[in-house]
């Protein structure tokens, strides 16, 4: 199923999750605060979170701010659910850094996903995190190195286009991919960084195709970047340039079948948020979690696209899951709940059409 990325722009920055009303307490009250819900990885994160909290019964209160330049808002919201007493909190952060300070008052768990929160910063700050759980960055740069050296039959010439400067992500992924490269005839002949936005890394392309007549290939650490390349490629008719992205999102799923990209190195956003409650559950119940949780990343091209799309937003190779085992271990029975999504600020119907098409995709996919 194609799902636009903007149509997913317009999901609210306030989430709810709630049991249902008139039911008794649930065992386990989470509070989660996400980055911008204006790219469909997040989105399918968030939906993680609420098919994961739905099934075992947990009160989760999930926030996310308008933009991912709001680092102060973003420690705001889980200033705000902290005041709320929760019994476990799941964070997404913007920076490596920007909640370090707002975690300082949590009692209940910290679970850290997607983008690591800086360890030398929280152990000064007297934060501990329980577990991360994310995708291994520099393998997944080093995957998409191994492709493009596929891709470009071991020599040519590529332009890396990397997030913010101050991403973590971004920084591990491409340090992957130029390790990757190495003792190859692949050379990375520019760098720059396009905010992860998919007009700013058109124009990016656009400018270096033109500069470099024989430039071979762009790597760029997310899906939106990389569909910008796709985008510059329709726009000044070069032909032949290898493109790669990281995300795995479904329109890129659907440009990788129709061959305007060549590859994604797929993340499971979904899969991450469900790991999270998990993990909350299972640390409420008393279990020691495991420091780091390497969420299932997976390369897709024209051979195994379909297999991925089919699957979508769940993995279609086989992961490991810690957190599973901890919850049975320690004997939890999940309650029956019913599971309320609000969204507070939609702007239009089309938008709630879209969420429910994905849901109903996901529900599909057991």
């Amino acid at each position: 199923m194609k799902l636009s990325a903007r149509a997913t722009a317009t999901v609210s920055a306030f989430l709810l999750v709630a049991s249902a009303a008139g039911a008794r307490p649930p065992e386990v009250r989470v509070g989660v605060v996400l980055k911008a819900l204006d790219n469909p990885f997040f989105v399918a994160m968030y939906e993680g979170v609420s098919a994961e909290a739905g099934r075992r019964g947990v009160d989760a209160s999930v926030r996310a701010v308008k933009t991912n330049v709001d680092l102060v808002g973003q420690a705001a919201l889980v200033r705000g659910l902290i005041a709320g007493k929760k019994d476990c909190y799941v964070v997404n952060p913007i920076a490596a850094t920007n909640l370090v300070a707002a975690l300082r008052g949590a009692k209940g768990p910290v679970i850290n996903i997607d983008s690591p929160i800086d360890p030398t910063a929280a152990r000064r700050a007297g934060v501990r995190i329980r577990s991360f759980i994310g995708t291994n960055d520099f393998e997944a740069g080093r995957m998409a190195a191994a492709t493009m050296v596929s891709l470009l039959h071991g020599t040519g010439t590529v332009v890396l286009l990397g997030g913010y400067p101050d991403s973590v992500n971004s920084r591990h992924r491409l340090s992957g991919f130029e390790r990757g490269i190495g003792g190859t005839r692949v050379r990375a002949i520019a760098r720059v960084d396009a905010d992860y936005d998919r007009a700013k890394a058109e124009v990016a392309a656009e400018r270096f195709i033109d500069r470099y007549p024989r430039l071979s290939g762009f790597f760029a650490v997310n899906d939106e970047m990389a569909l910008g390349v796709g985008d510059a490629v329709r726009a000044t008719g070069k032909t032949g340039l290898a493109i790669i992205g990281v995300d795995g999102i479904s329109e890129a799923l659907d440009a990788v079948s129709d061959g305007t990209i060549n590859a994604t190195v797929s993340q499971y956003p979904y899969v991450m948020g469900q790991m999270a409650i998990e993990a909350c559950v299972a640390a409420a119940r008393g279990a020691r979690l495991p420091g780091r949780v390497d969420a299932p990343i997976a390369v897709v091209t024209k051979a195994n696209v379909a297999r991925a799309s089919a699957s979508f937003p769940r993995p279609f190779v086989a992961y490991s899951n810690p957190f599973t085992g901890l919850v049975k271990k320690r004997g939890y029975r999940p309650r029956r709940a019913r599971v309320a999504n609000e969204l507070a600020d939609s702007s239009s119907s089309a938008a709630r059409r879209s969420r429910r098409a994905r849901l109903d995709a996901s529900a599909a996919h057991p």
